[in-house]
């Protein structure tokens, strides 16, 4: 089971989204490599992994992975 949207723990280590993380864009986030981040930028790879071990068996799914691509110029819609 995928759960899209926040997925909350009582405190700061079981938090469930880079929004929560970052605390709306106020608290930055520290990334390997001395690099900090606010918001996923045009060009970030997701990598999504799952699964649940229960008694004898495991359940989950493969790598989800997806890449932040720029937006649409909507500007002719308009």
């Amino acid at each position: 089971m995928l759960g899209s949207g926040t997925i909350s723990g009582t405190d700061k280590s079981g938090y469930g989204s880079m929004l929560e993380l970052c605390w709306k864009g106020t608290e930055p986030i520290q990334l390997p490599k001395d690099e900090v981040r606010k918001f996923l930028l045009d060009g970030d790879e997701v990598n999504l992994v799952g699964f649940q071990k229960g008694n004898g068996f495991t359940v989950g799914f493969g790598n989800c992975r997806g890449k932040i691509l720029p937006a649409h110029d909507d500007s002719k819609y308009f």
